[in-house]
């Protein structure tokens, strides 16, 4: 059992040594680009493999983890490492994912959430809502000691005029009731921005730990009870102390103003923002870290609004509340068709990153974030390179994840980072 070593000045949170625990082994499903993977293998756990059906998100995946040999997965000699779905990953290597029992201690996974959200249309018959049954389906057989499961906040509510238990508990009866003896969970809605993210991203959280680990000693422990404390630990580690992180401690080092544009360096015809290594806050020097010195970050090309959207943008900077979706009247007056439409106040969270590029209004220019600003209020650090398309349209919004998509659908890295290590916390009071 793995017994980590604790902080020494706070004896209740958790350091962890990922040579001295080799135990610590986790399967990503539905793992997108990577940012679920990503804070878990920052806080010292394994991958052996990750399952992601969209090629680009993969590509984006493999990338990253290919190319730092510390976050390199154990991936196995039977399992092609390439795009599947978790349906594919079921079908063809049933029998090999049973030979797993016993040797992975963690699965993790937020399946789709598009049919469950609040900010879509919540259609309770979206074939994707059924793909948590697949994940439930993997764990069943493979038996692993921990679960992490992660959806939106509309997870947890039933759909209107239905007679079916909402998904949550869908999901919880079904741990709880596996025939060889099945999980204790715990869940609870947090909010990202507990965790040093600068956005608040209320997020769906479940944990389970195998009922055999469990002793009559510690049945009714709940590792969420005292969440509070465990983020205030985290954030200290992180040095991101006292307050919520704000749109302008994240990006403020990526304004054009300050920092300059040049000729993009992946796209002919556009221009970039010019990366530079000096941090502004101390969020942006722990984004910094591990960036390559000369090397600039990536996705840092620049939308190329109409003269007349350049116009409608600066009004909206003047005259418009920041911070807020903006108001019906104002959308009326500056021909603004979105309902969410945010332009962003830089001292205070940013609203939700989603996977449309034109949610959002930078807090002081007339445009749209970048990728890699979408990134930092998503906690990516800056060494993180994303692939693919910048953004894509119409019909082949169903087969492609472009960039600003894989950004936005990703669990933020610092907020996995952190449960990643509550676990570890788990396993040490198991004993």
């Amino acid at each position: 059992m793995v017994h980590p070593e604790t902080l020494a000045h706070e004896k209740n949170f958790i350091m962890v040594d990922k040579n001295e625990y080799p135990d610590m082994r986790f399967i990503d499903l539905f793992a997108g680009c990577g940012g679920l993977s990503l804070g878990l293998s920052n806080a010292g756990w394994k991958g052996v493999f990750a399952v992601e059906k969209n090629e680009d998100a993969f590509e984006t995946l493999t990338h990253n983890f290919n190319r730092k040999p510390t976050l390199r997965f154990d991936w196995p000699e039977w399992l092609p490492q390439h795009a599947m779905s978790t349906s594919d990953l079921l079908t063809s290597f049933s029998a090999e994912l049973e030979s797993l029992r016993g040797k992975i201690d963690l699965i993790a996974g937020g399946p789709p959430c598009q049919g469950f959200s609040f900010a879509g249309r919540r259609q309770e018959d979206d074939p994707r809502n059924q793909l948590k049954n697949e994940y439930l389906q993997i764990v069943d057989i493979i038996r692993p000691r921990f679960l992490v499961f992660e959806n939106v906040k509309g997870f947890t509510a039933r759909f209107n005029n239905s007679a079916s238990p909402s998904h949550s508990d869908q999901v919880i009866q079904q741990l709880e009731k596996l025939n060889w003896g099945g999980y204790k969970t715990f869940s609870k809605i947090l909010n990202a921005s507990m965790f040093g993210v600068p956005q608040p991203r209320p997020r769906f959280i479940l944990l389970a730990v195998r009922n055999d680990l469990l002793t009559k000693g510690i049945a009714s422990f709940d590792p969420l009870e005292r969440i509070d404390m465990h983020a205030k630990d985290f954030r200290k580690l992180k040095k991101l102390n006292g307050h919520d992180i704000t749109v302008k401690e994240a990006i403020s080092d990526l304004e054009i103003r300050t920092s300059g544009v040049r000729e993009s360096s992946d796209t002919k015809g556009f221009q970039e923002i010019v990366y530079k290594p000096e941090a502004l806050s101390e969020f942006q020097r722990l984004m910094k870290k591990g960036a390559g010195k000369g090397k600039p970050a990536n996705s840092l090309r620049l939308a190329r609004h109409k003269i007349n959207t350049v116009k409608r943008f600066k009004d909206i900077l003047e005259t418009c509340p920041k911070g807020k979706s903006l108001p019906r009247d104002f959308r009326e007056k500056h021909g603004i068709r979105k309902q969410c439409f945010t332009p962003l106040h830089p001292d205070e969270l940013s609203k939700t990153v989603t996977t449309l590029p034109d949610d959002l209004l930078h807090y002081s220019e007339p445009r749209i974030l970048t990728v890699r600003e979408c990134a930092r209020l998503q906690s990516f650090p800056d060494w993180f390179e994303f692939l693919g398309k910048y953004t894509t349209g119409g019909a082949r919004r169903k087969l492609e994840c472009p960039r600003y998509t894989q950004v936005g659908n990703a669990v933020p890295p610092l907020m996995a980072e952190a449960l990643g290590r509550l676990i570890v916390k788990m396993q040490e009071q198991l004993g």
